[in-house]
């Protein structure tokens, strides 16, 4: 099963998820291909590495998890995929793909070269020339050393940490979803250095 899912902040109006998939389904014609979401809020990479991380180890082995949220687009910024124990990302170098990789064990991050693109790149889309194309390849069985140089280093995630002293934990909102529910940077292991438990009370104030 050759699987490549989407998460974007395109939304659902234009064509370009359209035009992304097509690009897919010319190279890797039996991919099937999964729409995480396209209402990510315009260049908001916390969200987009949220919601990347809370889904993508559902996904059978091997998917590969393609993001374009990439207020970088046009610039420098480096163009990235990454195998880890069980999947591939494919994205921006711009720490939107690192929460999950880590989370699974990241193995090797490349830097993707023109080889594996669209012949002519545009500017401002690289999600059908260069993110797309190169996300089929590897569903179809592209290895990642084809794909470009090995990177030693990348775009660290922008996540503010939590501050824990005196018993008190000042946090940060990183996501709240449509029925209102808010996710917080406050880790489990943070949790449990506080020694709390279930079923235990906690005061929140929200500023």
């Amino acid at each position: 099963m050759k699987i490549v899912t989407m998460l974007t902040d395109f939304g659902y109006k234009d064509h370009y998820i359209a035009a992304m998939k097509g690009v897919i389904l010319s190279i890797c014609p039996d991919a099937q291909i999964v729409d995480v979401s396209h209402g990510v809020p315009s260049f908001d990479i916390i969200s987009a590495s949220y919601i990347l991380k809370a889904a993508y180890k559902y996904f059978p082995k091997k998917t590969v998890h393609v993001v374009i949220v990439d207020p970088g687009v046009g610039t420098s910024r480096k163009a990235i995929a990454i195998e880890t124990k069980s999947y591939f990302f494919v994205g921006p170098d711009n720490g939107v793909l690192i929460p999950a990789a880590m989370d699974d064990g990241i193995r090797r991050v490349v830097e993707i070269s023109g080889k594996y693109m669209r012949c002519r790149v545009s500017s401002t889309f690289h999600g059908r020339d260069i993110f797309a194309p190169v996300a089929a390849y590897i569903a179809c069985g592209v290895r990642l050393e084809e794909i470009g140089e090995v990177l030693h280093s990348y775009v660290a995630p922008k996540f503010v940490e939590p501050e824990f002293t005196d018993g008190k934990v000042r946090a940060k909102i990183i996501y709240i979803d449509k029925f209102g529910n808010a996710a917080t940077n406050v880790s489990n292991e943070l949790v449990k250095k506080m020694g709390l438990k279930y079923g235990d009370k906690v005061k929140v104030e929200i500023k």
